[in-house]
């Protein structure tokens, strides 16, 4: 019998190659030939899943916004939640924020590919959509993670968190960037001094809420 195939599955793996292609030879060697053989595919199997490039292109595009999103999102509730131990709760804020970041080979190269889908982005209108999808998600949940700590009391007093908002997104948008110039470790902390600059000091054991 013939091998049955889940399309989305497949349209998935083919994405993937998108990937590969991109972050080894950049987005404009990402044709449909070259992703077809980064994928083991006839070009033929390609064209079956997407109507054209700039179909497979804005797909794969989605898709790696939609999986970072989801990964932000698996891991929560547990850190906006006031029941959760103040060091916990600041421990899972910082996993959680430097899913943002390229700390691991994984997230520098989603990075690579994701700056390279960005800087298309100013040329194309289809791209620029999923730009702004996911610059509204990931803003969405940065500012949900500081009303968490605010509702719980863990941040100064007086904070225009709109404001906090888009300086936390900024820092961690500017950090993606330095990709490869600064080092894992030095991301975190200039990320976890800035939550602390943000947290309300404890006069009970003189640490800082969160």
């Amino acid at each position: 019998m013939p091998k049955i195939v889940d399309p989305e599955a497949r349209r998935l793996e083919i994405a993937e190659a998108v990937f590969r292609v991109i972050q080894r030879d950049g987005l404009a060697q990402a044709s449909l030939r070259s992703v077809a053989d980064e994928a083991g595919l006839a070009i033929g199997s390609v064209r079956h899943y997407f109507k054209g490039h700039d179909e497979l292109i804005v797909f794969a595009m989605r898709a790696l916004g939609d999986r970072v999103i989801a990964r932000l999102m698996g891991h929560l509730p547990e850190p906006l939640d006031p029941a959760t131990p103040r060091s916990r709760r600041k421990e899972l804020t910082e996993a959680l924020l430097g899913e943002l970041l390229p700390l691991t080979e994984q997230t520098r190269a989603e990075t690579d590919v994701w700056l390279a889908f960005t800087a298309a982005a100013k040329y194309r209108p289809d791209l620029a959509e999923e730009v702004t999808r996911t610059y509204e998600g990931v803003r969405s949940l940065v500012r949900r993670v500081l009303e968490g700590a605010h509702g719980v009391g863990g941040l100064l007093e007086g904070l225009d968190l709109a404001v906090e908002t888009e300086r936390l997104a900024a820092l961690l948008d500017g950090l993606a960037l330095s990709s490869g110039r600064t080092s894992p470790e030095l991301m975190l902390s200039v990320l976890r001094r800035h939550l602390e600059s943000l947290r309300r000091p404890d006069p009970g054991d003189g640490t800082v809420t969160g």
